[in-house]
């Protein structure tokens, strides 16, 4: 097999949620010029229609969208449901929707550590539930979701998000085991500090350039930093990798005190 054929994706399709903006936008957009045909989820109508523009354009691939509330049980089923039916199937799951609430331990409300749960962990397990059996039918099929280096290191006040990020790496090893066998791999993307909308309007310049100093390279990762590592893991070229988490956070655990 030739070198861009491990990484060919034509005649897969591939469902991404969180796929508007930021990290899932741009690794859909990854997936479509591999040759695959993407779905991609999020809550507003606005930003799918001009994310899926995007993401398809200069592209012989079909790139649709579904609105999905990943907090919604029965909205993630459907979204499956309806993927499978327009599609005919989904040979590539990538798990990016997430969100985060912090709150130290003792101000930890259940409101909030079920929203994070059921985004971050819980949603990831049922759309994997629910693809996995077409997966196993045709004998192929790529799990991917979206942890993080706060699952191995943490802060203050991310005991929820840093649990589920955690959770995720767990959960991924029992079900590498499990598909393993039916040609199915199972991974963890995990990204470190990354230059996207929410984190450069949250933090001021200072905070910004302690996350930059914390890496090996000096500087915060790009969207398009995690793309090549997605491909790797979606693709033939990734085919003896499972039950891994894969760390693209720019060498920032590396470093202890200084």
């Amino acid at each position: 097999m030739t070198l861009s054929a491990l990484f060919d994706l034509s005649g897969r399709t591939a469902l991404v949620t969180g796929g508007s903006k930021g990290i899932g936008k741009a690794i859909a957009r990854g997936l479509a010029e591999a040759g695959a045909s993407v779905c991609i989820t999020a809550r507003h109508q606005q930003e799918l229609e001009t994310a899926a523009q995007e993401i398809g354009a200069g592209l012989d691939v079909r790139v649709a969208w579904r609105i999905c509330d990943m907090a919604d049980r029965a909205a993630v089923d459907a979204l499956a449901d309806g993927v499978l039916e327009e599609f005919g199937q989904v040979d590539i799951l990538f798990n990016n929707a997430g969100t985060n609430q912090p709150q130290l331990l003792v101000e930890t409300t259940d409101e909030s550590w079920d929203h994070v749960l059921e985004i971050n962990f819980t949603s990831c397990m049922r759309l994997a539930r629910k693809l996995a059996p077409g997966m196993i039918e045709r004998r192929w099929g790529r799990i991917i979701h979206l942890s993080s280096v706060l699952a191995v290191v943490s802060n203050p006040g991310r005991g929820n998000y840093s649990g589920t990020k955690g959770a995720l790496s767990a959960m991924t090893r029992a079900h590498a085991l499990e598909l393993g066998p039916h040609g199915i791999t199972v991974n963890c993307l995990a990204p470190g500090p990354i230059a996207t909308d929410l984190p450069m309007s949250l933090l001021n310049d200072e905070q910004k350039q302690r996350f930059a100093e914390r890496t090996a390279v000096l500087r915060w990762g790009e969207t398009k930093d995690l793309v090549g590592p997605a491909l790797l893991l979606a693709s033939d070229a990734g085919a003896y990798i499972t039950g891994t988490t894969l760390l693209v956070e720019g060498g920032m655990i590396c470093r202890t005190f200084d």
